[in-house]
Formats: structure tokens, sequence, C-alpha cells
């Protein structure tokens, strides 16, 4: 067991302590050594994320074999898929026999998740966490307590130092961090277990923008880890108003959303450094990241194991990945509802991932993806979609499954406001179905206002 898993029940609680009691409590938490903090399976990860830019193909894939085995094993304890195995798990001996498995999609796992948890792992072995709903479609599931974190945090790690990044640098943050619930609250905030400023991406407009330089300026940041919408109004608001940065950035953090080649590029020339990009999700089934030098992203074949479905009409592809690790709740040939383009063999962009903004009625611009709810709140819930017509005003139309409770709808609007903003007005709604593409696709937002 890790002591940041026992802890994070805690997390709440030190987001909300005053920010001496954080400093405080934060300062005295890094300064335990990392293989307390994260536990035994850290340090293997560590060397395993090194170790495996080395290996040839014949190693990797007698390592995805065996992890695949395991991970079938350990699911077919699991009522869900006992009933759905139709192989035996303890003969798998080739990559090309994991086809003869069922998909997973994400309906299933709202609709089944406590049948897809492994009976041999009690309720102390197991960390509840939820997707968010950044798909539109939030999800619930079970890690591994000790192993599927600090796995996490190793790989993260090791990708990030692919731009310099390293343990202990200082770094400044713009991604879902609510440091205010109100419109003109405070824009920042300091997280002293990671030596990191926490800068709202909520209140990044041209109005405060000299507040986030002044910020910036003080702290200096090594590197700036945001969502690219963000990092993008930043630069663009810098560059209208003329306000300058007194520090060079060794890199630029981009995940969370998609980021073309352009937008890439453009970033890496007004900040005059290399911008690293990677995807991932919260499930924690597959990661892919930029490699040293090539743009192209790689999937990790020791995190988890990568497929592809079929091409839509546009040629891009679903990505449907099987965990390694996880023996709590492992997730076999999830369709992750993400979609990558391949190009040549290679995977040159993750598609779907649409920069998407709510309006407020001062004029902020709120990013989807920072309305992640990572808590119980949408549990229940087959699906959430945002609506909007007039600036400041929301609909948040949400389609309930059969485990949903009603009276759970005032704590579900007071965590949404409590990121919106006290310049919004938000009222729910319940639907039969939410709105979705021509293509069938869920739309995490419909908007009549221009962007």
């Amino acid at each position: 067991m890790s002591l940041e898993d026992t802890l994070y029940p805690l997390l709440k609680l030190y987001e909300a302590a005053p920010q001496p009691v954080k400093s405080l409590a934060g300062r005295a938490y890094r300064a335990i050594p990392p293989s307390l903090r994260y536990g035994p399976a850290y340090s293997r990860f560590q060397a395993e994320a090194r170790e495996v830019e080395t290996w040839n193909a014949e190693t990797i894939q007698r390592y995805q074999i065996t992890a695949l085995r395991d991970s079938l094993i350990a699911a077919s304890k699991a009522p869900y898929y006992a009933e759905r195995f139709h192989a035996d798990p303890s003969k798998f001996e080739s990559l090309d026999q994991l086809a003869d498995y069922p998909l997973l999609t994400k309906q299933d796992l709202i609709l089944q998740r406590e049948q897809m948890v492994n009976p041999e792992f009690d309720a102390k072995q197991r960390l509840y966490i939820t997707t968010g709903g950044s798909s539109g479609v939030p999800v619930g599931f079970y890690l591994h307590k000790g192993i599927s974190r600090p796995k996490e945090q190793a790989y993260l790690e090791a990708q990030w130092s692919r731009r310099g990044c390293r343990v202990g640098d200082r770094v400044a943050v713009i991604r879902g961090g609510v440091t205010s619930s109100k419109a003109g609250g405070g824009i920042s905030s300091f997280d002293a277990t990671r030596n990191w400023l926490i800068l709202s991406s909520y209140h990044l407009t041209l109005e405060r923008l000299p507040e986030y330089v002044a910020a910036l300026n003080r702290f200096r940041p090594q590197h700036l880890h945001a969502y690219p919408s963000a990092a993008l109004m930043l630069a663009r608001g810098l560059e209208q108003t003329g306000l300058k940065l007194d520090f060079k950035l060794t890199s630029l953090l981009c995940g969370s959303e998609k980021l073309t080649a352009e937008s890439q590029q453009y970033l890496e020339q007004f900040f005059g450094t290399r911008v690293f990009h990677w995807y991932g999700h919260s499930e924690r089934v597959v990661l892919a990241a930029q490699g040293r030098t090539s743009n192209n992203l790689h999937f990790w074949p020791t995190y988890g194991f990568v497929e592809f479905g079929e091409s839509d009409d546009e040629g891009n592809r679903e990505i449907i990945g099987t965990s390694f690790h996880n023996y709590v709740m492992p997730l076999i040939r999830y369709r992750t509802g993400d979609y990558a383009k391949i190009t040549d063999g290679a995977v040159t962009e993750i598609v779907g991932r649409d920069y998407e903004f709510l309006i407020s009625a001062t004029g902020r611009r709120i990013a989807l993806t920072a309305i992640n709810m990572h808590d119980r709140i949408f549990d229940g819930l087959l699906a959430v979609q945002f609506f909007q017509e007039r600036e400041g005003t929301v609909e948040c139309r949400f389609q309930p499954g059969p485990q949903w409770q009603s009276h759970r709808e005032e704590e579900m609007k007071s965590g949404l406001l409590k990121k919106l903003g006290d310049d919004f007005t938000l009222t729910l709604r319940q639907v039969p179905e939410v709105e979705k593409t021509s293509a069938g696709k869920h739309k995490w937002l419909v908007t009549q206002l221009k962007s």
C-alpha cells in the first residue's frame, strides 16, 4: 500500500484548507521519500518505463502476452467477465487470441461496474475514481491501491523527462484547479506537495491577464503544464497585449485535449521552447506520448495493450485498450470513445477532444475540459450534456441510469456551480436521451453562441 493512496480520501480536506496550512502540510509531505509516498511498486514501474525504450520487439511481445494473460485471468474471477469469456485465459499464448474476447463499452461499465470487480480483492484494496465526464459519459471504476497510481506517476515522470522536466522542478499549472468560485476571485494557489503554482483556467481573460503575468514572473516556473486551450489563450493574450514573461520556459506540457500540429508549432515559436503532448485517461488503460525527437504519439507497450477499431468516415480509428496490472478491476478491450488519426502506421493526432467553451455573463470562457468532476456527483448517470444559447445561462441535460437517485440533483448543481462561478445561471433538465451527432456520437456541448 502507498501513503499516497492511503491519504487520497483526505485530498478534498487539504484542498479546502487555508493556504498557510496547505503550504506547511505540503512541504512536510514533499519531504517524505518518494519510495514511501508511492510505495514499493513505484520503483518497479520507474525502472520498467526507463528500460522498455531499449527492448526489442520480441521482448516487448513476451511482456505483453504475460501481462494480458494475467489481466484476463484476474478479470475471469469477476461475475461480469466470467459469463462472457468463452476462451480459457490460462491458455493465452498469442496476441492474436485477444480477438476471442468481447469488447467492453462505457455503458457496460456504468451498468455493470460492481460485477466487474475481482472478488479476490476486498474493499481496502480498491480505490474508487471517476472519469469526470469529459466525454459526456461519466464513468466510475476501481483502481488497484498501491499499484495503479504509483504506476501512473512513474510513467508520467518518465515521459515528461523527455522535455527536461524533473521531480521537484517549479511547475505552473493552468488546468482544472479551482482557485475561486467567484468571477472576480483569486487566480492562484500554491501546491507545496509538488512545488506547483496552480493558476485558474476559469479566470483567464484579457482583463485579468496582468495578474497571471505577475504571478508567473514572481514564481518563474521551469515548466508550464496546461490544457492546450489554456496555453493558446495565454499565448494569444500576451501577443495581443504586449505583456511579456521575463523568464524562459524549459518546456510546455500539454495534455487532456487535442493538440494540432499547427497549434503546437505556434506555441513552440511563441514561447521559444519545446511542447510535449501526450494522451491518457482516468481509467489508466493505455498511455501514449510524443517521442524524444518525433511528434507522433507512441503508446507505452508495458502500460497497457492498445488496439484500433475500424476506420470511420473520416479515416479515424477508435482507441481500444486492455489494462495491465490493475487486478482489482481489469478493463478488457475497453472502447475508450477516443479516436486516433493514423498516417503511414503512426498515430499523429488524437481527435474528438475539441476546444469547447461555455461563456459566462462577464465574458469568461470556461473550457469544458476543466468541468471534469472527479467525484461521485455524476454517479448513476448514463450521459451529461451542456446546452447554451445565451451568455451566462447554461442548461445541464442529464440522462439517468437505473441507479440514479433524484435527490442528488442539488449536489450535482452545487458541484457544477463551484466550477462555473457566480456569473452563471445553471438549470438541470432530465432527458430520456441526450443529443448526438449524425454519426451517433455523443455531443458534450450543444451551443448556439459563436466561438
